[in-house]
């Protein structure tokens, strides 16, 4: 099977030749397009990712505690990082949509450039090994790595929210969404999140779940008055 130019120059852009073709299609097909999408890729490379940023936030940070290495890994694999490392590949004219994605700008979409993202990565793992894939993980990242500081990034809501009911030995929070109106290209999204410590779950909109999530989050702890 031989790869179009965009795909041989997307490669060259990764720093990694697939040995599979298919295996690259796949993991740039979205569910969209049919069955046959990179979900599982992506459930796998989404593990892969978080172990590598993982070991090398512990190797780089011996003196930096459990909370705070979560914090800073939790900056690093977040979608909307993701999402710029997609588009600093030129990812999106190489994925494989189906009519509705494409028409509606599906290849410019955060969340379905981050997913990809982590379908390259496990698709890398599922040719090669689990040294060779973190090599070219650590590449991708290796310019966020070196500027990254304890102090680059102040705890996000979902983060103080959960520390706090970590520390108190109670259940996580539980986001759910409720509802998803408008067209594909336009949806708001309303989610519910749930506390033990709060009889009734706390309500949110947003342009997409992972700020709406935010928002809820941010209200409950004003509820809960922690600073």
């Amino acid at each position: 099977m031989k790869l179009s130019i965009k795909y041989q120059r997307l490669q060259d852009r990764l720093g990694y030749e697939f040995k599979t073709p298919a295996l690259l299609q796949l993991a740039l097909t979205h569910r969209s397009h049919g069955a046959h999408n990179n979900e599982r890729l992506e459930f796998l490379g989404d593990s892969i990712l978080n172990l590598v940023i993982g070991e090398a936030l512990f190797k780089r940070f011996v003196d930096v505690r459990e909370g705070q290495l979560s914090r800073l890994r939790s900056q690093l694999v977040k979608g909307e990082t993701l999402a710029e490392i997609a588009r600093e590949f030129e990812l999106g004219e190489c994925l494989i949509l189906g009519e509705g994605e494409m028409k509606s700008g599906g290849h410019r979409r955060d969340s379905i450039l981050a997913d990809s993202v982590e379908a390259l990565i496990g698709a890398i793992y599922t040719e090669t090994d689990f040294d060779t894939c973190r090599t070219h993980v650590l590449s991708w990242y290796a310019a966020r790595l070196s500027s990254l500081t304890v102090d680059t990034t102040a705890k996000d809501p979902k983060s103080r929210l959960q520390e706090h009911l970590q520390g108190l030995r109670k259940p996580l929070p539980e986001y759910e969404v409720v509802e998803a109106a408008g067209e594909s290209h336009a949806q708001i999204f309303t989610i519910e999140c749930r506390v033990v410590l709060l009889k009734q779950p706390v309500r949110a909109q947003a342009s997409n779940r992972r700020e709406a999530e935010k928002i809820a989050a941010t209200e409950i702890l004003r509820l809960l008055d922690i600073q």
